[in-house]
């Protein structure tokens, strides 16, 4: 079907209406990046706090600190997050092909919680029952009761050992890149992790003692370590689902232009021949008013 002058114009607003939408989208994605990446930075000094006081709480090596890895029979927990809003591309397939294959390689009965449907899908798709799903957040205020609810579901499992090593998989911004996989083990604690945290010297000259009980201390700080690492990974997480999106958008953006530059060259063109057609008619009028 041939188009018209009317028709082309009628293109050539919904692609622009469609330009304002998609710049739209990417300014929100880009101001979401910014405000995620913050997030990260400021949960720096929070953290160095958390390993202070876990590298006194755990500095009695008389007593194993926790890293809940007394039972026979491995019990793998893993938490994984995705996203259920589109226009990121391949992020949930990436993330669940990577942590399917090395959740393969380990031996033991599987538990995962899926923090999104989208990837809990992919993950049963393969094989993987999901345990738990809970919706991802979908703004930077919403992150801390998000991460309550999984603590308050998984706390009681890691002090039953229902649970004895705990992985964390999630997607992370990586520099000249988009995003790559990332797993962390959340638990048990790596002991090459531990040491450095007892060789490292204390920033003061007095010295720190647990209060409340060494068990107590490490409980709470327990509790404190896994609040940080999932609030990184979920911010991370957020972040790479944002670096998709404005990648997306500005593919969708360079596409939209090149549309636009064939449409007003189609419809330059078709008026141009509209125009020629009617100064030949008008010529062949004049000649035939001659003769």
């Amino acid at each position: 079907m041939n188009d018209t002058l009317e028709s082309l114009r009628r293109k050539m607003t919904r692609a622009g209406e469609l330009l304002s939408v998609v710049r739209t989208m990417k300014a929100l994605a880009a101001a979401s990046i910014g405000q995620y990446e913050r997030a990260m930075r400021s949960l720096g000094d929070y953290s160095r706090t958390v390993e202070m006081g876990l590298s006194i709480a755990c500095r009695d090596r008389t007593i194993p600190p926790p890293t809940l890895n007394h039972s026979t029979q491995e019990r793998i927990g893993a938490i994984a997050y995705g996203t259920d809003q589109g226009l990121t591309g391949q992020f949930n397939e990436t993330l669940a092909d990577f942590a399917v294959q090395f959740l393969a390689t380990i031996p033991g009965s599987k538990t995962v919680w899926a923090m999104s449907e989208r990837v809990g899908a992919h993950f049963e798709d393969a094989g993987l029952p999901i345990t738990g799903s809970f919706p991802p957040p979908h703004a930077i205020t919403s992150i801390s009761s998000h991460i309550g609810q999984i603590l308050n579901r998984l706390e009681p499992l890691l002090r039953a050992e229902q649970v004895t090593t705990l992985y964390l998989f999630h997607n992370a911004p990586q520099p000249g890149a988009i995003y790559k996989p990332v797993l962390q083990r959340l638990l048990p604690f790596d002991q090459a992790w531990l040491n450095s945290l007892w060789q490292a010297p204390w920033p003061t000259r007095n010295q720190p003692e647990a209060l409340l009980g060494s068990h107590v201390t490490r409980q709470a700080l327990l509790t404190e370590y896994l609040f940080v690492s999932l609030f990184r990974a979920c911010a991370e997480s957020l972040a790479s689902e944002n670096a998709a999106r404005l990648a997306a958008m500005q593919r969708a953006e360079k596409n939209i232009g090149e549309m636009q530059d064939n449409l007003t060259h189609a419809f330059h063109r078709l008026r141009q021949d509209s125009i020629d057609a009617e100064l030949f008619d008008v010529s062949a009028g004049f000649e035939a008013l001659k003769e």
